[in-house]
């Protein structure tokens, strides 16, 4: 499987990504499980669970021996064992689940497909590993105007660099309709779209700055891949677009998701 720019920076370890992305992704996690894991379910596979955000959420709903997940990076896999005993951890890309056909009530894929290769080919892999009737489920952030933290980091980013690569830009699914559009394609039916929102604080511009060079993601990779002037031209256009913040403040972040059913229901 080829990676995508981006995806390599996946690698990094759980702290790093926790620091970044995770304090949204911990928060979007008990929502996006109302959302799309059934409270009948009696098993689930995590798509691309990375340090387990949703992984544990789901884990303390249905117990851990009825959750099974999976990512391509390794770091995350060992993090997601250690910290959810008893849930069934492997190594793998969301195209080539190591699972059986039909096995699981339900699954789904948290701030994953705008990182996977071949998006179309992931949502049947998805298909397959659930029973008839299951429920699949996908999240994703809003890159055009919810997610506050990547919307300001790259409206200052072209303010210094016209060419920056834009996540808004460059990557698939962030628009209303593209992951209905995707499931529908799969084969899924009852596809419906919503939106849920979140936040997360930040005790300081520094510790929002900081973020972003763990070399997390495309923004966390570009940041870091700049010269030493640059970056911080591009620290001071993020500081003066967020008005140079002297004390605690909230980011707010919106996904958005989509739910739909295996066919063959009884």
């Amino acid at each position: 499987m080829s990676e995508i720019d981006g995806t390599r920076t996946f690698r990094a370890p759980a702290d790093a990504y926790d620091a970044f992305m995770g304090r949204y992704s911990r928060a979007l996690a008990p929502s996006f499980a109302d959302y799309g894991v059934p409270p009948e379910a009696t098993s689930f596979l995590d798509v691309g669970c990375g340090p387990g955000a949703l992984t544990g959420v789901v884990a303390t709903r249905l117990g851990a021996s009825a959750v099974s997940a999976v990512d391509p990076a390794a770091g995350f896999v060992a993090a997601c064992q250690q910290r959810h005993p008893g849930v069934d951890v492997r190594r793998a890309p969301a195209e080539e689940l190591p699972h059986d056909t039909g096995v699981f009530d339900a699954a789904a894929a948290q701030l994953v497909f705008h990182f996977v290769s071949d998006p179309e080919r992931a949502a049947a892999e998805m298909r397959r590993v659930v029973r008839p009737g299951g429920t699949l489920s996908a999240a994703v952030w809003d890159f055009a105007e919810g997610m506050e933290m990547l919307r300001a980091f790259w409206d200052a980013a072209l303010s210094v660099d016209p060419q920056a690569p834009d996540e808004a830009r460059t990557l698939r699914f962030g628009g209303p309709g593209e992951l209905t559009d995707l499931f529908g394609h799969a084969g899924l039916e009852d596809v419906e779209e919503t939106t849920l929102a979140v936040s997360s604080g930040y005790s300081d511009f520094d510790e929002l700055w900081s973020s972003f060079l763990h070399g997390i993601g495309p923004a966390g990779a570009y940041a870091v891949s700049l010269p030493g002037p640059q970056r911080d031209r591009l620290r001071e256009a993020l500081a003066e677009r967020m008005g140079h913040p002297t004390e605690s403040f909230s980011l707010r972040a919106v996904a958005r998701v989509v739910r739909g059913h295996a066919p063959g229901r009884a």
